[in-house]
């Protein structure tokens, strides 16, 4: 499971957050059997999402990241809950590109750079809200603080990162974000920004041993920072059976007449978790609306 914590200033007009997402990021890459960097691209999307839904109130609140530039990885989307637990597919998970010009996984090469990021908030409404804004960098992070500064107004400084080793598997995985509140004075906005200049990557705090509670204060440094909150996300899906049926029962007779006549068994995969559901004829035909 990850760690993640939040802190906040001592006037409240700032607060950070950091997530270890190193088993979460390992799920990812065992799950959609991910090329390296797929997992650092899919990786880094799911980081972000689950730091942004963190802290919905609802209990079947969710926010849905989505990124298409049009790379050769496709579309790649992320869920995450109130408490920071995250769902993530790509389109394509394999992808073999040079690594970029300072010999690190070209995650913008994957994800492309002409498209947009997608950000929907499901909070219980008749609508979700959302927001879309161009993709600035194709790197993620800048594209997510991008986005909540043009789509929310809100000065955020987002960092994400994957390591992932020669086998496949994930070294470490993990991101932070900053946020100022609209009372935030240029203090507070200076020191942030010579915090943030001190971070090189965020997968070298992780390899340098530093916890998810020394980034989330050392990010509001000189503050007087306290940890405001905390949770253990994971990765989780929350399909079911029963949710499949309402979804093939969204078909019209004609077609669920079709697939009990042409498939001796029907099978759906879920595209978060690749688990399968099986139906057969009979079953099919019993989900036809009377």
């Amino acid at each position: 499971m990850g760690i993640l914590k939040r802190a906040i200033s001592k006037d409240a007009s700032a607060v950070s957050m950091a997530l270890d997402a190193a088993d979460i990021v390992g799920e990812i890459e065992k799950i959609h059997k991910t090329s390296a960097v797929v997992t650092a691209a899919l990786g880094r999307l799911s980081i972000a999402a689950s730091m942004m839904g963190y802290g919905l109130k609802g209990k079947d609140d969710s926010i849905t990241v989505k990124i298409d530039g049009g790379g050769p990885a496709g579309m790649l989307l992320a869920v995450s809950d109130g408490m920071g637990n995250v769902k993530s597919y790509v389109q394509n998970p394999v992808v073999e590109i040079p690594l970029n010009s300072i010999g690190k996984l070209d995650v913008a090469g994957a994800v492309g750079k002409d498209g947009t990021l997608t950000v929907a908030k499901d909070l219980g409404l008749k609508e979700p809200y959302c927001g879309m804004v161009p993709i600035v960098s194709g790197e993620i992070g800048e594209d997510i603080a991008n986005y909540f500064v043009s789509s929310e107004q809100i000065p955020t400084v987002c960092g994400l990162g994957v390591l992932v080793n020669p086998d496949l598997s994930v070294n470490c995985a993990g991101g932070f974000l900053v946020q100022l509140l609209p009372f935030a004075d240029e203090n507070c906005i200076s020191t942030i920004e010579k915090n943030v200049s001190k971070i090189n990557s965020v997968t070298d705090l992780f390899k340098s041993g530093k916890t998810v509670e020394d980034i989330a204060l050392s990010l509001l440094d000189g503050l007087e920072p306290n940890i405001l909150d905390e949770s253990n996300p994971v990765y989780k899906c929350d399909c079911s059976r029963e949710r499949t049926e309402k979804i093939l029962a969204g078909l019209n007779s004609e077609e669920l007449e079709k697939l009990a006549a042409e498939q001796e068994v029907t099978e759906v995969c879920c595209h978060f978790c690749n688990k399968k559901y099986t139906f057969t004829p009979e079953e099919i035909l019993s989900l036809k609306k009377i």
